[in-house]
């Protein structure tokens, strides 16, 4: 009796599947349209599909600037002295995860503030970017083993 009941129910399972595997249609992906040729800022001709021969490579200005904009919350193009310490007070947060209070936020506060009085060197109460650079961590140098260089490859034509 167990076999009936087992076969049937396989047989249904079956049934169901092939209903939702045929019946089923997937909508075709629209298919993207080619760019005309053209030119670009550089005067460059663009070939679609074609790549660059180089990759861009990132600036410290750019980081800076990204780094910046992180800051000035409100993009009116100044960081001021409550931007500057809100992402201060998220690493405070951080810092003291057990609230034991061995680093206090006055004295931590206190830093903070003091290093913006300390960038802020025209004390209008906001930096401007390049007085913003100046809060940058300076970081120590990678010490990682720096990789053999490539040899160039010989022209032998």
């Amino acid at each position: 009796m167990w076999r009936y009941l087992t076969g049937g129910a396989a047989l249904i399972a079956f049934a169901g599947a092939a209903v939702l595997f045929l019946g089923g249609k997937a909508p075709s992906a629209a298919v993207l349209k080619p760019q005309p040729a053209g030119r670009v800022a550089g005067g460059a001709d663009v070939v679609p599909g074609a790549l660059p021969d180089a990759a861009p490579e990132a600036t410290e200005l750019t980081r800076e600037q990204k780094r910046f904009d992180r800051y000035d919350k409100d993009r009116d193009g100044a960081v001021t002295r409550d931007e500057y310490l809100v992402a201060r007070r998220k690493t405070y947060a951080k810092l003291d995860v057990d609230g034991d209070g061995r680093l206090s936020f006055d004295e931590w506060a206190l830093k903070a503030t003091t290093k913006f009085a300390a960038a802020d060197k025209d004390r209008s109460g906001a930096m401007t970017p390049p007085e913003f650079a100046a809060t940058a961590v300076k970081r120590k140098p990678s010490s990682r083993a720096a990789c053999p260089p490539v040899p160039a490859p010989s022209e032998e034509s």
